[in-house]
């Protein structure tokens, strides 16, 4: 329970469907002043905003526990300081790697749905409810993940890497809703967190100052260096790699006769590269550590692939690519070929695919291509 208005609604919705709720709030251990939101079913009941990169201060903790006291419900927080620590670094290093990082897929895979899950088998409970929208479908008799009813909030696609054996142990309360239906039933339900604004903010990154923390967290300073051109001609000076993302226009400190996207970043020699939107367009893209939700994957297929949170997923081809040896379905790699090409394919993201709203599985972008037969 994260003290917002999707976990409080979940844990609503819960007691009314007759479960016996336990509400969880997860603490990054930071000097007891953030925490992340997390819920489960017939036990732990969590939230979470990873598409808003938010998670809760100790504000919201307050405001978690008075919901839970409000529904007469048990209330635990628990102190996550070194699993939080291994997410502050996986964003460090995908960063200094020159990858733009999802801090909340990797919480949503590593805590939520990880070690929050073990935490509630200890405590006896039966499954995990969480306040993400989204929701769980019976296709030909086996528990699918599909988006959210609401398609301005579904979160479907930060919950790709969650074990496919969970699934049939996880209960998304709010999915079926939209927003205003869901902060409604918060008003009905008379709790004061009905019109909470939603957190914007990295749970870590509570001022939104992400280049401040990676100097904090890595204390690295030497990541300056030059904006070139894809022809490797110089076109000025920048103040360190880390600062920028793939398909990032505004903020470069440099102008130009025309937009200029940044297409590459080169940590090896702290480059940023600068091109046109033309130069930015993939026509596909390589990803690697697979998480499937369906048995027997195709060795290829076509279907959506959305490559990150607000792009709308688009037509594709994909083809595993297989080495010998390796069991059928394991596949350390696949090529996803667009139908059209796509712009801002950032290495690091999660491309995640699906056959209309149902989660086939995903994996993360290792680099994209402009060549459709790459």
């Amino acid at each position: 329970m994260s003290g917002g208005v999707d976990s409080s609604a979940a844990a609503v919705l819960l007691k009314r469907q007759g479960y016996e709720v336990i509400g969880l709030f997860m603490r990054s251990g930071a000097a007891e002043d953030y925490a992340c939101d997390t819920g489960t079913a017939a036990l732990p009941v969590v939230a979470a905003k990873p598409h808003q990169q938010g998670c809760c201060s100790a504000v919201d903790a307050a405001d978690a526990r008075r919901v839970a006291d409000a529904l007469d419900i048990p209330f635990h927080a628990l102190n996550f300081q070194d699993a939080f620590g291994r997410i502050k670094d996986y964003f460090a290093d995908e960063y200094f790697a020159g990858r733009t990082p999802n801090p909340c897929v990797m919480c949503n895979n590593w805590l939520k749905f990880g070690r929050l899950w073990e935490f509630a088998q200890q405590v006896g409970a039966d499954g995990i409810a969480s306040g993400h929208y989204a929701q769980i479908a019976e296709v030909n008799g086996q528990p699918a993940l599909v988006r959210g009813r609401d398609p301005l909030k579904d979160q479907s696609y930060v919950l790709f890497g969650i074990a496919r054996p969970l699934l049939e142990r996880i209960v998304f309360p709010v999915g079926s809703f939209t927003k205003p239906e869901i902060r409604a039933l918060a008003a009905e339900a008379g709790l004061r967190v009905a019109e909470k604004p939603d957190s914007q903010e990295i749970c870590f990154v509570p001022d939104n100052d992400y280049v401040g923390f990676l100097q904090r967290h890595r204390g690295v300073s030497e990541t300056a260096g030059e904006f070139v051109d894809p022809t490797g001609r110089v076109l000025g000076q920048h103040p360190g790699y880390e600062r920028f993302t793939i398909g990032q226009r505004k903020g470069l400190g440099i102008t130009f006769g025309e937009p200029r996207f940044v297409i590459r970043i080169e940590p090896e020699t702290r480059r940023v590269v600068l091109g046109t939107k033309d130069d930015l367009a993939c026509a596909a893209l390589e990803a690697n550590r697979l998480n499937w939700l369906i048995d027997d994957v195709p060795r290829s297929f076509t279907c959506l692939a959305q490559i990150r949170y607000q792009h709308t997923a688009a037509a594709a081809d994909v083809e595993i690519l297989e080495h010998p040896g390796e069991p059928r379905g394991v596949s350390p790699r696949v090529i996803v070929r667009f139908h059209a090409p796509q712009y801002g394919v950032a290495p690091g993201q999660a491309v995640v695919l699906y056959d209309g709203d149902r989660v086939l599985g995903g994996g993360w972008i290792a680099r994209g291509l402009p060549e459709r037969g790459a």
